[in-house]
This record gives C-alpha cells, structure tokens and sequence, in this order.
C-alpha cells in the first residue's frame, strides 16, 4: 500500500521545501494523499473489528497536514517532510489515546497510547499508577507487548520525580514520563512489504489494550 515513490517525493521535498518546487509537483502529491487516504480508510475498517470508538470517524479526520504552522518557528521551511495519521474516536484533534502511523525515509514507525497530552490528564494517569501500578504494568511488561514496543514509552521523561509525588515512590521510574505513548520503528523495506498491512494491525491489536487503560483512566 506504499510505494516507493511516496519516499521519493519526501526525500525530494526534503531538499526542495519551497512553494515553488512543492506547485511543479503538486499531483504527484495528490496521487500520494490519495494513497494516504485508502490505507487510513483500510486501518479504521481493521481497528474497528477490536475498537468500536473508531466507528464512522472518516479517514481524513485522522490525516495531518503536510503544511506546517510556522508562524513561531524559526525554521520557515513551509511543509512537513513526513506523512502522519492519528486514528481515534473523534479524530485526530481528540483527547484520549489513539493509534499513530508516521512515513518518514529512513525513520517511519507506528504506535499509539497518549503522546504529551495536556497537564490535568497527565496528572489523572499518574494518579492512577500511584493507586493501582499493576494495572499498567500488566500490560506493558507482557513478552508480546515488550517484543514488539520494548519495555521504555516514547518521549521525555523528568529527571526527578512529578511535583506532588515522593522521590522514594517504588514506582518513581514509572510516574516521570511525560507521555505514555509506545512505538515501533520501522525501517522503509517494512512499509513495502507484502506483510506490511497484516503485522501494522497486530501491532495496533497491542496497542488497543493501551488505549483501552488510559481512555479509562481519562474518561470515566
């Protein structure tokens, strides 16, 4: 469902991020959203049959923009040189946590769980392990889980503990991420695969036993 002159036109574009070189190719992007949009289409029909709450949501309500916002960046650079999908209930912009697939040449991968989300629900899940840390750890320290997203979640994590929460809390390693978000890093071969559609879909089945924690802990 990938094809490799998806990767080519990102590497492309990598080196010509302008408006100008992004116009003279402007179909051949088209042609390649259009792809984007069958394959979200494909995942959502899969991710239904084990998560309901992605029922009717349209492919392009998961689709993020190739456009960046850079009205406060230093880098002016006008487009994204990655393609990225968010499926959830609701739809990208939606709080709560979700199955993420990310195209990148030489740094694509897919997962899902919470990534960053906002202070009060970050507060709510550590609360939650603080109470009860074995409902979590069951999850993630399973061989299936671990084999397949490792034993660490994805991004930052404080060098002491969360304000509030004791420094000697057995569980303190636990309570310093800031997301509870896990991912697969998949190489480009992994995406042109035969297999590819079959093994993103088990890896979301995982997922979905992530999702399903933290959408309780932040909605009930």
């Amino acid at each position: 469902m990938i094809r490799k002159s998806t990767f080519q036109f990102l590497k492309e574009l990598r080196n010509n991020n302008n408006r100008d070189w992004f116009l003279a190719n402007k179909s051949t992007f088209n042609d390649i959203q259009n792809e984007l949009i069958v394959l979200t289409g494909a995942f959502l029909s899969e991710i239904e049959t084990f998560d309901k709450s992605v029922k009717g949501i349209q492919p392009k309500d998961c689709i993020f923009r190739i456009y960046k916002d850079v009205r406060f960046s230093k880098d002016k650079s006008p487009y994204k040189t990655n393609l990225g999908i968010f499926m959830k209930g609701g739809g990208k912009m939606s709080p709560g946590a979700g199955y993420y697939f990310h195209i990148e040449p030489s740094n694509s991968l897919l997962g899902g769980g919470c990534y960053e989300p906002d202070s009060k629900s970050l507060q709510k899940i550590r609360e939650s392990i603080l109470k009860n840390p074995e409902g979590l750890k069951k999850i993630i320290q399973t061989k299936p889980f671990q084999k397949e997203f490792g034993s660490e979640f994805y991004g930052e994590k404080l060098k002491t503990a969360p304000k509030g929460f004791a420094k000697d809390h057995p569980e303190i390693e636990l309570l310093k991420y800031k997301s509870y978000a896990v991912i697969r890093n998949l190489k480009d071969s992994d995406l042109l695969s035969k297999t590819f559609f079959k093994d993103s879909i088990q890896s979301f089945k995982l997922v979905h036993t992530l999702n399903q924690y933290l959408d309780k802990i932040l909605f009930s």
